[in-house]
């Protein structure tokens, strides 16, 4: 499964006791494959700068190519085109174009406008991190 993450998740993914901390230990556990575009990149590392200063931010883009170098599980991908599948709010499209793009399942975001996905055709539907854990996460706890 590939997913793509909006924005919003990311810093509580790399917070430890956070409820969207599972979203990162399932993918550094090799789960899913997160798929993500320069675009992506470079608006995680600005709001990560922004919440978490930049050694922290710095820390967590490089674990997060170190571990998708060493698991294969982090797609680099380029669109090359734009969709325009958010036409309420076009700061959203590089997500979903980079999933469309990837062939992604699933964008995890808390994101209302991405809510325009739904029966739009295009294959990533949108899940909030609660039901993305509660999906396709609970599966794998240990017992």
């Amino acid at each position: 499964m590939t997913v793509v993450i909006d924005t919003n998740v990311l810093p509580g993914m790399f917070t430890a006791g956070h409820c969207y901390r599972p979203i990162a230990e399932a993918w550094l556990n090799g789960i899913f494959s997160w798929a993500v575009s320069t675009d992506i990149l470079l608006e995680y590392e600005e709001v990560l700068v922004n919440l978490k200063g930049l050694p922290t931010s710095r820390k967590i883009l490089a674990l997060i190519e170190m571990v998708g170098a060493v698991q294969g599980n982090l797609q680099h991908v380029s669109p090359s085109y734009n969709f325009r599948a958010i036409p309420t709010d076009r700061d959203d499209d590089k997500f979903a174009d980079c999933a469309i793009t990837s062939d992604a399942d699933h964008i995890i975001t808390g994101d209302k406008h991405f809510g325009q996905l739904i029966g739009s055709g295009y294959k990533p539907q949108p899940l909030t991190p609660e039901e993305f854990i509660a999906r396709f996460l609970t599966i794998h706890k240990q017992p």
